[in-house]
């Protein structure tokens, strides 16, 4: 498949998802408590390092519906940006945080793949968004947002990992699976460094197996990240 039609067929599916937490979760809403508190734990032990990152701004990649930043980020954070390429959404996550509008920082309407970020961020969070580069312009991205990381700043990514050795391809929404081994060798070519991992728990049994990645620039002192005592 091509790089334009794989983009664009992803692009058609989610034009045509409803902007609801279902809708974006592919019909699994029910897990989002579970889920949103897997990352909690995961992210206050990143909080406890002993050079921990900052918690003034975060970036949340691929934000939907602000599912994440309403839930996990913006209660943590001064303020939290936005990235997303369906405008619909970022609508939704617009009207869906209102309330706490002072800490929904910049809405960046546009694909990862050209997206480059331009402020300093603590913690960029990426989930369940990253099966929708290539391999290529995911190592590209990578690399952008490592640049952008402010001190002691934190890459998040949070995925689905195959059982297999293989990449799965989803026809439905264009996006693949990767195996765990190939996801080391793209945070090794975007010269990152994994600090942390977890396996989110309590997921039902029929989807995959979802891993929490932390990484840091592999030209830090790699001691100095660890956890607080």
């Amino acid at each position: 498949m091509s790089e334009n039609i794989f983009y664009t067929k992803a692009a058609k599916y989610w034009a045509n998802v409803p902007a609801t937490i279902n809708g974006v979760l592919g019909g699994y809403e029910h897990i989002s408590g579970i889920d949103i508190k897997g990352s909690k734990a995961f992210l206050n032990d990143i909080l406890s390092l002993k050079n921990a990152p900052g918690t003034e701004l975060a970036l949340d990649c691929g934000a939907g519906i602000g599912r994440i930043a309403q839930y996990l980020l913006i209660p943590v954070f001064d303020k939290v940006d936005l990235v997303e390429q369906e405008k619909r959404f970022l609508s939704v996550a617009k009207r869906r945080i209102g309330e706490l509008h002072e800490r929904l920082g910049s809405l960046y309407n546009i694909g990862l793949q050209h997206f480059t970020p331009k402020k300093k961020y603590d913690v960029i969070w990426c989930q369940w968004v990253l099966g929708h580069l290539n391999d290529i312009d995911l190592i590209a991205f990578l690399v952008r947002c490592k640049k952008a990381l402010n001190t002691n700043g934190v890459i998040v990514v949070k995925e689905n990992i195959t059982a297999s050795e293989e990449i799965e391809y989803d026809d439905e929404d264009s996006s693949v699976a990767r195996p765990y081994k190939l996801m080391q060798l793209i945070f090794k070519e975007a010269n990152l460094e994994l600090i942390k991992e977890s396996v989110q728990d309590g997921f039902p049994d029929d989807i995959y197996k979802v891993y929490l990645f932390a990484l840091v620039p592999n030209d830090l002192d790699k001691k100095a990240f660890v956890l607080a005592s």
